[in-house]
């Protein structure tokens, strides 16, 4: 269970004053495990980046073949000072990748080493701004997504699991967390029968999945509706990227406190690692090889999706 790492993460950052800094400090006990932060600024503000590296016992940083996982917790900002005090609703993602972080680096001092390789990001801002979206305020980021990408989105990973909190809209109506379809390279694949057997096999519940579109999987800024962030990591990578959004059943905006459930980001975390043990011995896949391949000898390319233009 990630339910002890998720309360100490959560406590950590629900702080006006918390910085990559402390999340990196966080990590400072564990050996081989590493953790940085990079400050990015931008027109609306600034916020730290974190990125988190926990070796695997055959991953590529010690020149093993086993495959390395990417976790982003994504989101636009951890607080949205001083229009609201205390944590948001868009939180939930960061606290999620991090705790999954921590339980991997946990199970790492007890002994418990994955195959491969597992690299978290996610940033650090607790005063973000936020702006208007249809059925709810979205929380908005100090930066912009190309530099959110370029910082998040790492080199080296085989797939990308892209935690973000998906409360404000009327799409998914359960609480607790779902998964989306697989999105590589533009084409919006499958969901993946490994990953569905994780979420029952960790929630003790049927899996419950939610539905996206063309304009989900394009890039911001285009001028299309979007549900949310949770797949822009899939416009700038190659490799295949699943959302796994922390839910509720009613509408809640991105900006709202008060409105973290932490047996759901602990129950989202835990599905994170087991997904992470998985997939470095090679028991998870993300999507079909051999049917990809069929779909673009049928029709071809899609990567022009991933372009803004």
């Amino acid at each position: 269970m990630s339910l002890q790492q998720t309360l100490t993460v959560f406590e950590l950052i629900d702080n006006a004053y918390v910085s990559g800094q402390d999340v990196v400090d966080l990590f400072a006990g564990y050996s081989g495990v590493t953790a940085t932060t990079q400050r990015a600024d931008g027109p609306k503000g600034g916020t730290d980046f974190v990125k988190i590296t926990l070796p695997g016992s055959d991953g590529k940083i010690s020149g093993g073949s086993a495959p390395t996982l990417g976790i982003i917790g994504r989101l636009g900002g951890i607080g949205a000072r001083p229009t609201r005090i205390g944590v948001v609703s868009d939180a939930d993602g960061a606290i999620a990748a991090i705790s999954a972080a921590l339980k991997l680096a946990e199970m790492q001092r007890k002994g418990d080493v994955l195959a491969g390789d597992v690299i978290v990001t996610t940033h650090i801002c607790p005063n973000a701004p936020t702006r208007p979206h249809d059925p709810v305020d979205f929380m908005d980021s100090p930066i912009d997504d190309v530099t959110m990408n370029d910082n998040e989105v790492v080199a080296g990973v085989d797939a990308i699991l892209s935690i973000d909190t998906t409360k404000g809209n009327r799409i998914i109506n359960h609480k607790g967390f779902a998964i989306s379809p697989t999105v590589k390279e533009g084409y919006i694949l499958r969901v993946s029968e490994d990953l569905l057997r994780i979420m029952e096999m960790t929630s003790g519940k049927p899996a419950v999945t939610f539905p996206i579109t063309t304009q989900d999987i394009t890039p911001y800024g285009n001028g299309v509706h979007h549900l949310n962030s949770i797949l822009q990591p899939s416009t700038a990578t190659d490799v295949p990227v699943v959302g796994v959004a922390i839910t509720a059943e009613s509408v809640v905006p991105g900006c709202g406190t008060g409105a973290s459930h932490e047996v759901d980001i602990a129950l989202t975390a835990k599905f994170a690692v087991e997904v992470a043990k998985e997939f470095g011995r090679g028991t998870c896949q993300f999507f079909d090889a051999d049917e990809y391949q069929l779909l673009l000898s049928l029709y071809g390319s899609l990567r022009h999706l991933q372009s803004r233009n």
